[in-house]
Order: structure tokens, then C-alpha cells, then sequence
């Protein structure tokens, strides 16, 4: 009978079956997030605090130190000079909020109405 000639280079499956490609559409199958609580996981950031990794990156750099390797340490130093940065910008913004919180009550107060100014310049005409 006859025989079909086998393919010289075949294309790995991968355990994917391609059954969509015939009518070009594709299924979307939902997929339970069970373990991610719904939250959309960001692979790039991390989410310790900027204090815990400024001390990360010290302690990485005392130890780079101590064996020997200047560059990664100086690396690692870099790292902790920047996290250092954010935390000083953190602790200023934190610190103007405060203070025009504080300034803010008062300014207002020192402020007479406006109305007041007007009465007071026509009472004292009459």
C-alpha cells in the first residue's frame, strides 16, 4: 500500500497540542488564580521596603568586602546609596506634609473675613 514519507525535521509539541491553527481561532481558557489571592504578580519590583533593602545591599557589601572582591562590593554600596536616597526624599515629603498641616490651621485663623474689612470702613465713614 501506500506509504507516507516521513518528515525529514519534525517540530517538537512541547506537550502543546495545536489544535487551534486549522480555523485560527483561539480558545482562552480561563485560569484560576487560587494561589496570587486575584492580585496581578509584578516579576520586575519587589516588595520589601526601602529600609530593608538599603540594610540588604549594606550587609551585601560588608560581606563582598570581607572576601575580597572590591567591584561587587562597590556594586552592592551603589545599590544601598540609592535605596538611601529614597528614603531621605520618603522622610522630606513626609516631613513638608507635616508641616503644612501645622501651618495650615494658623494661616487661617490670621486671616480676618473678608466682609469684616468692608462693614468696619463703612461703619467708621458713617
Amino acid at each position: 500500500m501506500f506509504q507516507r514519507k516521513q518528515r525529514r525535521f519534525r517540530s517538537r509539541q512541547n506537550g502543546r497540542n495545536h489544535l487551534s491553527h486549522g480555523n485560527g481561532y483561539k480558545s482562552a481558557r480561563p485560569r484560576s488564580n487560587s494561589f496570587s489571592n486575584n492580585q496581578v504578580r509584578n516579576n520586575f519590583r519587589t516588595t520589601q521596603s526601602a529600609e530593608k533593602l538599603f540594610e540588604k545591599y549594606s550587609s551585601l557589601a560588608k560581606e563582598a568586602m570581607s572576601v575580597g572582591d572590591k567591584t561587587l562590593c562597590e556594586n552592592y554600596l551603589q545599590h544601598a546609596d540609592h535605596f538611601m536616597r529614597i528614603i531621605e526624599d520618603k522622610n522630606k515629603n513626609r516631613e513638608q506634609v507635616k508641616a503644612n498641616e501645622v501651618n495650615k490651621p494658623i494661616i487661617e485663623n490670621k486671616l480676618p473675613p473678608e466682609n469684616s474689612e468692608v462693614k468696619q470702613q463703612d461703619e467708621n465713614k458713617n
